[in-house]
């Protein structure tokens, strides 16, 4: 999934209005952050290797750090445990993080074939794998994205013009990055992914920045 990780992000603010937008995009994606990284230092890799799904010519070969159950688990105690050092936030606020970390794992699984770990190595790998059916996963996707969206906007309100042009538009360039990636060439190299998936971080730094010109809605 894509945008569908985003989705979780934007809907979790109902249930934890004062944590930052961009802090849900980290948690959402921290799997997809870390395991750039961990590919170009070799630790974690991939194939580029058309046909491998319908929807997608990656190819995940090992990956158990960043995209195992355990894994998962660990980086959302790390980063749920970490948030309340850096700014105030009650059990409440932990729990959520640590539950949309969490989610990446859970909604990697209805979409890719069995390639997810649940522990560090590759003894027991699951998946229902939705990419090979797109006439299911590209809709469910598109839908838990709009729910998302939604539930932020009902329960956040504009400070600014940019608080409502700047969620629109932020909307808007990631069902772009989804459709490129859905109808786009096999991308060229390994490297190439791995490089163009750092810009991750970027998307990040977005949701912070949209965030500050949005406000929770008083209860």
């Amino acid at each position: 999934m894509f945008v569908g990780h985003f989705a979780i992000a934007f809907g979790a603010k109902r249930y934890a209005p004062h944590v930052s937008l961009g802090v849900m995009f980290l948690a959402c994606q921290m799997a997809d952050l870390i395991w750039p990284s961990l590919v170009l230092l070799g630790i974690e890799t991939f194939e580029i290797e058309p046909g491998s799904t319908v929807m997608t010519p990656l190819s995940f070969t090992s990956y158990p750090y960043s995209h195992s159950l355990l894994g998962l688990l660990v980086w959302s105690v790390l980063l749920a445990g970490l948030y309340p050092t850096l700014r105030r936030g009650g059990k409440r606020a932990v729990a959520v993080i640590a539950l949309v970390v969490m989610s990446h794992w859970f909604l990697d699984f209805l979409t890719h074939r069995p390639d997810m770990p649940l522990y560090f190595d590759q003894t027991t790998l699951l998946g229902l794998g939705l990419w090979n059916h797109p006439v299911v996963a590209v809709p469910l996707e598109l839908l838990l994205f709009g729910l998302g969206i939604w539930l932020y906007a009902r329960h956040t309100r504009a400070l600014d013009k940019i608080g409502v042009h700047g969620l629109w538009g932020l909307a808007s360039f990631l069902l772009l990055i989804y459709a490129a990636n859905l109808l786009g060439p096999p991308p060229p190299s390994v490297g190439a992914v791995a490089w163009s998936a750092q810009a991750l971080w970027l998307v990040v730094a977005m949701g912070f920045w949209i965030d500050r010109h949005r406000a929770p809605h008083a209860d």
